[in-house]
């Protein structure tokens, strides 16, 4: 999902927006309820909101679409529902990240990929505390178990969801994609399709690779790039006499992030 954002109080002037995939579980049908419920409700609770802290926003948000999940699953008659959720809000060169399961946020910079969020599962927690070689993670039959997810629970973990916060340079790629790229991708794929193509066609790229090798789960993906643009203030008119100080033409150097038209998903039934 990508919507462009209407400005926000006390925020300078920036193009602004939100991007979003989630991967939903519990069934095909409870998934893709908790997936839609989630990024719907992302999505209404930051174009309605004029808070300027995006990160406050963003967990706002995800709070919010946890109960939405949650509940929803209780008005069915206590089904098991939830799903993972990665969204980014991006005012100019400010990109701030949440995250909760292990849908993912890559950050492409110099032609090196850098993982940007921490996955809730089982196999992360065990290459962390050193019981897991992180070579072994990507074959583990546990690979798929997750520790945390929207809906699973009434409340949100207080710790949740994850925060990462990111200063764009011009050229960098910010990749958001589901884990159904991980079997068959290597990081060094991901960097080689973002690279041989434009935003609005590498996200269409990768889900078509990952498709031919074989992919046995969904794959979503959204492409933004950060592009440099020069912002020149109007000129204000010469004061009279009684007038304030003449302000001086500023020129401004931001990073504006390419209409994000780059979403790519393919769905494939378990």
């Amino acid at each position: 999902m990508v919507a462009e954002l209407p400005p926000a109080p006390m925020v300078p002037v920036a193009p602004s927006f939100l991007l979003a995939v989630a991967d939903g579980m519990g069934g095909h049908a409870g998934g893709d309820v908790a997936a839609n419920l989630a990024v719907e409700t992302l999505r209404d609770t930051v174009i309605g909101s004029g808070e300027a802290d995006a990160a406050l926003l963003l967990k706002q948000a995800f709070r919010k679409a946890n109960e939405a999940i949650y509940g929803r699953s209780e008005a069915v008659g206590g089904e098991p529902m939830g799903t993972t959720l990665t969204a980014a809000i991006l005012r100019g060169k400010y990109a701030t990240i949440a995250s909760v399961g292990d849908s993912r946020a890559y950050l492409l910079r110099a032609r090196g990929m850098t993982q940007i969020t921490k996955d809730h599962s089982l196999v992360a927690e065990q290459v962390a505390n050193g019981t897991l070689k992180p070579e072994a993670a990507r074959s583990s039959p546990q690979r798929n178990i997750l520790t945390q997810a929207l809906g699973m629970k009434a409340k949100l973990d207080t710790r949740l969801p994850g925060i990462f916060e990111l200063t764009l340079l011009p050229g960098d790629r910010l990749l958001l994609c589901t884990d159904g790229f991980y079997d068959v991708l290597q990081d060094r794929d991901f960097a080689d399709v973002m690279l041989a193509n434009p935003p609005a066609s590498a996200a269409a790229r990768l889900v078509d690779i990952a498709r031919e090798r074989g992919t046995t789960d969904n794959v979503s993906a959204v492409v933004a790039e950060a592009t440099p643009t020069r912002v020149t203030t109007p000129r204000v008119a010469p004061p009279t006499r009684q007038g304030l100080p003449m302000v001086a033409i500023a020129v401004i150097v931001l990073v504006v992030l390419i209409v994000l038209v780059a979403i790519a998903f393919f769905a494939l039934n378990s």
